[in-house]
């Protein structure tokens, strides 16, 4: 359940203010001007090769983790791109996954083809761009590819939080043309979030179920390849059986992350 103090939080991020980022940047306020001046004394005895020039402060990075190796995404992209690596498909599509985390790693190794509702303008390699709604049918992409991934994005789909239009059943929709998109045999990477209790938090995302995913939107389509989740702390679980008794009850979990690696029949 989402608290009021944390639907305070995300309000006011929102609009542009973190309250934990504040705290953190008062606190930091006394060891950046000790460092400064620090710096600027050594400087003075230097031969000048910096100058000190125009402030730029960073108050909040001291406290910090050296980086971030856990949570939904950090796991999801890298889990998923070693699959395709290991795969390696003939043709790889996505719709709608994060581009400056999974599309950026599959594009280390690999031309993919990057399908979204809104516009992506880059020259990055390997990356060609489509802009299109995947909850409209487009016979054009009928069979486009033998490997297709959809990563943290149906959940979002017919909310109206990216510019579409709202639509309960969107992900619905979106789920039929998704299928449509791959090939008989293909391989088909999908995540979204998951709990005991399915949902929706207007206007973010739903939240699944794992029964929900597996006997209701993959039944009849597709077979379960594999099955991969990150719970509630971050932690990614490999090679979990959907059919376990816990994976009934989405193993318990307020928001985790489902990782479906599905076989298209």
């Amino acid at each position: 359940m989402i608290t009021r103090k944390t639907q305070l939080t995300r309000l006011a991020r929102d609009a542009g203010l973190d309250p934990a980022r504040l705290r953190r940047s008062l606190r930091g306020i006394r060891p950046y001007i000790a460092n400064r001046r620090e710096l600027y004394a050594q400087a003075q005895r230097s031969a000048g090769e910096f100058p000190l020039t125009s402030a730029y402060p960073c108050l909040t990075d001291r406290f910090a983790a050296g980086g971030v190796a856990k949570g939904q995404y950090f796991h999801q992209d890298l889990h998923v791109a070693q699959q395709i690596f290991a795969a390696a498909p003939e043709r790889h599509a996505d719709v709608g996954s994060r581009v400056d985390g999974f599309v950026a790693h599959v594009a280390a190794f690999r031309p993919i083809d990057v399908f979204d509702i809104r516009p992506i303008r880059s020259g990055a390699r390997n990356v060609a761009f489509i802009q299109r709604d995947i909850t409209e049918p487009d016979a054009r992409y009928d069979g486009y590819c033998d490997s297709l991934s959809c990563l943290h994005a149906l959940e979002h789909f017919g909310l109206g939080r990216y510019g579409d239009r709202v639509d309960y059943y969107g992900y619905r929709k979106g789920w039929d043309n998704l299928c449509r998109m791959l090939r008989p045999g293909g391989t088909f990477y999908f995540s979204v979030p998951i709990s005991r209790r399915q949902r929706i938090e207007f206007d973010a995302h739903r939240v699944f179920s794992v029964p929900y995913v597996v006997e209701d939107l993959a039944a009849g389509v597709f077979d379960v390849g594999a099955f991969a989740y990150v719970d509630d702390r971050g932690r990614l679980h490999r090679d979990v059986d959907v059919a376990d008794k816990a994976a009934r009850k989405s193993f318990g979990l307020t928001y985790g992350c489902g990782i479906f690696t599905l076989v298209r029949r």
